[in-house]
């Protein structure tokens, strides 16, 4: 296929901007997302087990379910605003039911305490404060924000910029495309390792790109919908829904609370979920605003036959006191509209197919990261200048410079300091008063701090350090389990589970690739070309260099 070369100048020019001008921002939130893909194994992780806050031995089963939930909203007010029931027990949710205080939302609630209960062996009600972990919560914010703190009108400005950044990077996506068109069946999986680095890094950039070509599609129009849902949902409320409200009185007739005595049993509410979805799994089940004019039950539900719509489930609303359910968000079951968007917002989450699909989409959001990385450092090896000018070595550009230490900095202090942020969550526990906040200074602390180190030093002589602080990093969350192991006296733990041992065992493997990372990048420092920003020659390379531009 032949393109005018006039019109791949103009893609290339815009494929190279647009990279260029969303690819730092993509690569955190990638990078990120990729971690996302196992939130529930992080908070299992990070959770210090129950008996260090003291917790009673458990005799709450499903059947004592309606007594606890009595005697909690009778005795805490608080928790008929919102409190949870949860079905799957795990290392982060080691009770029945949990409330909060405080008002839930959008943002990152660092100090929010959660209060848990279950019912003894004499069927006396138990109740406990906890600090939750927020590791989850924290890389997810990394995702969707890109790390950029500060909120406007209630949502993170990081989320409107990653909508922008959404935007450029579809447009990177087909330009691209087309300059990829003419040489496509060629050099398809062609990837030429050899002394020409710059085109070895071409050829695997083109690699991962073509072939998530699809993905990357549907991520980024999806985070476009992300960034922007405010407008868009209000929009769809008036033309589709026609304000009408899901539950409750009808269109026009001012809603009521009702007596908290009429609220139907919940295992009576679980029947209704069960027999709604009779082949999906319940996973827990969320009551809020029991007394409030608008009560709601949201019963999160698993079927790995369906694609669903949030971060790890389909949903089942049920009124707490007429049972009336509605199954707009349960998969197989939606209704018009939300079958059609349904599929396609799953694809984002990666929530079908069980784990297998998790490390699928655990990949592609690493190869997501090595795309924009990759990129910048075409833009910057573009530019090198391979001429000797007057018995002088080559210089490059301040700019390239520049994007050279802001592409290593602003990247593998992400990857740093997520990884910092993680081993905190289990170092730190014993030493400090609220684990949450010490993980979100440890991310920021580091983040900065690699920028500015890779600014300092330059990006050659700070591409090793910075990769082997990365590994560093990386093999602290091992390494935390196991002191925890070896020294539990000192605060630390570890858990046996097969999720929490895959999070220690990630580390371990990402930490390994890092440090063989590090070594290329220290042999490219001392032996690379010298009109390079990635190499810094040592004195008799340098020397070689003026007598071959002498003799010339």
């Amino acid at each position: 296929m032949k393109i005018r070369s006039d019109i791949l100048r103009i893609y290339q020019s815009l494929h190279t901007w647009a990279g260029l001008g969303a690819g730092m921002l993509l690569f955190i939130g990638f990078f990120a997302g990729a971690l996302t893909m196992f939130k529930e194994p992080l908070d299992r992780w990070a959770s210090s087990p129950a008996a260090a806050h003291g917790a009673p031995a458990a005799a709450t089963d499903e059947a004592s379910l309606d007594k606890l939930v009595a005697q909690v909203l009778e005795r805490y007010p608080a928790a008929r605003q919102e409190f949870t029931l949860h079905l799957e027990r795990n290392e982060y949710a080691t009770s029945p039911i949990s409330w909060s205080a405080g008002e839930g939302g959008r943002e990152l609630d660092l100090s929010a305490r959660r209060w848990e209960a279950e019912l003894d062996a004499s069927g006396q009600l138990q109740v406990r404060q906890a600090l939750p972990t927020q590791l989850a919560q924290l890389i997810d914010m990394l995702h969707r924000t890109g790390g950029i703190p500060g909120s406007l009108g209630g949502e993170y400005i990081g989320i409107y910029l990653m909508g922008v950044a959404a935007v450029l990077y579809f447009l990177a996506l087909v330009s691209g495309l087309v300059l990829l068109l003419p040489t496509l069946v060629k050099d398809f999986f062609a990837l030429r390792a050899g002394k020409n680095r710059k085109r070895f890094w071409l050829d695997a950039h083109n690699i991962v790109g073509i072939t998530s070509l699809p993905f990357h599609i549907v991520i980024s129009v999806t985070v476009i919908v992300f960034a922007f849902h405010d407008q868009f949902y209000d929009s769809l409320a008036h033309v589709v829904y026609e304000g009408r409200p899901m539950f409750g009185a009808a269109p026009g007739a001012k809603p009521v609370a009702r007596p908290l005595a009429d609220m139907l049993p919940p295992t009576t509410l679980l029947r209704k979920v069960r027999d709604t979805a009779p082949e999906a799994e319940v996973t827990e089940v969320l009551f809020m605003g029991l007394d409030s004019p608008r009560p709601m039950v949201r019963a999160a539900v698993a079927d790995a036959r369906h694609l669903v719509a949030g971060p790890t489930t389909g949903f089942v609303m049920i009124d707490p006191y007429t049972g009336k359910t509605d199954t707009d968000m349960l998969p197989g079951k939606e209704d018009f509209w939300s079958s059609l968007v349904t599929p396609f917002f799953a694809l984002h989450f990666g929530n079908y197919g069980g784990n297998l699909t998790r490390w699928i989409y655990f990949a592609l959001g690493l190869g997501g990261a090595f795309l924009f990385y990759t990129g910048n450092l075409l833009w910057v090896e573009k530019r090198r200048k391979n001429q000797l000018r007057g018995g002088a070595l080559p210089q490059q550009t301040r700019a390239t410079a520049l994007m050279a230490s802001a592409t290593l900095g602003v990247c593998l202090g992400s990857v740093a300091g997520s990884a910092f942020a993680i081993a905190a969550a289990k170092w730190l526990h014993a030493w400090v008063a609220n684990a949450n906040s010490a993980c979100v200074t440890v991310y920021y602390a580091v983040f900065l701090a690699s920028v500015a180190w890779a600014f300092w030093r330059g990006a050659a002589r700070a591409a090793p350090q910075l990769l082997v602080l990365c590994a560093l990093a990386a093999c602290a969350i091992p390494l935390a389990t196991l002191a925890g192991w070896l020294l539990p006296q000192a605060g630390l733990w570890s858990h046996a589970s097969g999720a929490a041992l895959g999070v220690d065992l990630s580390g371990l493997v990402l930490g390994l690739v890092l440090l063989y990372g590090a070594r290329l990048s220290a042999r490219r420092l001392r032996h690379g070309p010298a009109d390079s920003v990635w190499s810094a020659p040592q004195h008799a390379h340098a020397e070689e260099l003026h007598k071959l531009a002498r003799q010339e």
